[in-house]
């Protein structure tokens, strides 16, 4: 579907050159002299670089359609991350490079939602904030308030979070999974 660049919007995907980018930026300038054009910060969805283009205004791109289907994430499997259509019950294999940071967040028998582009998959939407459980935390030890009083955990899912020193292995943690940050102990 050809839309025009006037119709830009942050977090839209576009096709170019047969590659999927990701809107990370936009800025529609005037100049005093010559056309209006349009800068933009794009994220290519296959490698994860980001790019700046410029486009006319006006300008007809390629708007790619993504769809978002409701899966269910099940185990892993060696290098694999096996996921089942909740509504055909067919099981798909993902690996790490599709699914990118979202492997940190990622809970056995959790729905998610995955972002398919021409039935094939091009990653995950996890939520912006997540509920997992302390694995391993070390000890607060007495004195090391000095140094902003946190430490380091690791979370059921393997993650590593920056967490203030009072919480301890078992407790349940909301994290920010757009910044990877304690949020607050639930």
């Amino acid at each position: 579907m050809l839309i025009s660049t006037n119709d830009f919007r942050t977090g839209m995907t576009i096709e170019l050159d047969g590659d999927l980018y990701k809107i990370i930026n936009y800025e529609h300038t005037k100049p005093g002299k010559g056309g209006a054009f349009i800068q933009t910060e794009l994220k290519n969805l296959d490698t994860g670089s980001t790019t700046t283009k410029r486009f006319r205004s006006g300008e007809k791109v390629n708007k790619a359609y993504i769809e978002t289907k409701p899966y269910q994430y099940l185990y892993r499997s060696g290098e694999d991350f096996v996921f089942m259509d909740k509504e055909t019950y067919e099981q798909i294999n993902l690996n790490e490079e599709t699914l990118g940071e979202a492997i940190k967040y990622l809970k056995e028998n959790e729905e998610l939602e995955l972002k398919l582009y021409e039935e094939e998959v091009i990653g995950v939407n996890i939520p912006s904030s997540v509920e997992l459980a302390v694995a391993d935390a070390p000890p607060a030890i007495k004195g090391n308030t000095i140094s902003g009083g946190s430490k380091v955990v690791t979370l059921e899912t393997g993650a590593e979070v920056k967490v203030p020193l009072f919480i301890e292995a078992g407790d349940i943690l909301k994290i920010d999974t757009r910044t990877d940050e304690y949020i607050e102990r639930v």
